[in-house]
């Protein structure tokens, strides 16, 4: 007699630390949705609060006061609940001052779970340069981006905080691996095909690129979906390449879809089936770490 599936395994709770918007599905709103949607129960701290992404027209910012902030950071630090969490996301930063009390944070759930994992997207600028002011980013840099486990910079993001190039896969690869961090998958990496793009992930004692076909002027909030899914995956017990190929997949698939149905943002519900079970095709491969220090 053939033995039955026993019940799924439970899925640990996430503590997001990033911005949120009323309309659209970026940053904080399209993570906890992702991540709500792979089963995980979510706890939402935002540092921010915009009406819609800054891209889309003049938007008002409300930024918690810094005492406030870090007194609702000590709130959840003192909860009899934080040992439930089983990671840390950090994004975009309100403020500098922010840095520090999302690092106890992530040092408190630590501390109640050794084996919690902090993913840090250092959300700071892209092509055009610095978007946070350059305090905010070098709080990123000098206070969150050392906790973290695994890091999700885009290729600008990594040069700034590197301070070395990554115009070529090769420097991205060693630009990467320079931060320190276990993993650093760079979005936005140097491709080997032409009009593509390469998820280039470093981790320890291998490197891995996921790359699929570029889509012209796709929404805001890749990255931020892309960071959750693959944070979702590896909690999950999967290996390194299938997280990265099946959250590529995901992100690619909803980018897809996203852009043929005429959307300014990604329509995350409306197609939040690719979430769970991507159908694109991703193509992988190893970087040979030789190769990428020549």
């Amino acid at each position: 007699m053939s033995q039955q599936p026993g019940p799924p395994a439970e899925k640990k709770p996430i503590l997001v630390i990033t911005s949120q918007v009323v309309r659209g599905g970026i940053s904080g709103r399209g993570i906890v949705f992702a991540l709500q949607r792979l089963g995980h129960p979510v706890w939402f701290l935002p540092t921010i609060v915009l009406p819609w992404h800054p891209g889309q027209g003049l938007a008002t910012r409300i930024t918690p006061p810094d005492d406030a902030f870090s007194a609702m950071a000590e709130d959840l630090i003192r909860s009899d609940r934080l040992a439930e969490v089983g990671a840390v996301l950090t994004g975009y930063l309100g403020s500098a001052e922010q840095a520090k009390p999302a690092a106890r944070l992530v040092d408190a759930v630590k501390a109640h779970n050794p084996s919690a994992l902090y993913l840090c997207d250092p959300v700071i600028g892209d092509e055009g340069g610095l978007y946070v002011p350059e305090a905010t980013a070098t709080a990123m840099r000098g206070t969150l981006v050392p906790l973290a486990d695994i890091a999700t910079p885009n290729r600008f993001e990594l040069s700034w905080l590197s301070g070395f190039s990554a115009d070529t896969e090769a420097e991205a690869l060693a630009a990467a691996r320079s931060l320190g961090v276990d993993r650093v998958i760079v979005t936005s990496a140097p491709a080997l095909r032409r009009n593509a793009i390469s998820n280039l992930l470093a981790a320890p004692g291998k490197a891995l690129a996921a790359e699929h076909a570029a889509i012209p002027n796709p929404p805001k909030g890749t990255g931020d979906i892309l960071s959750a899914l693959f944070l979702s995956r590896f909690m999950g017990g999967m290996g390194d390449e299938e997280a990265l190929v099946r959250a590529a997949g995901s992100t690619f698939e909803l980018v897809a879809r996203s852009v043929k149905k005429g959307g300014d943002e990604l329509l995350i519900a409306e197609e939040q089936d690719v979430l769970v079970r991507p159908m694109a095709l991703i193509s992988q491969r190893r970087v040979m770490e030789s190769t990428a220090r020549a």
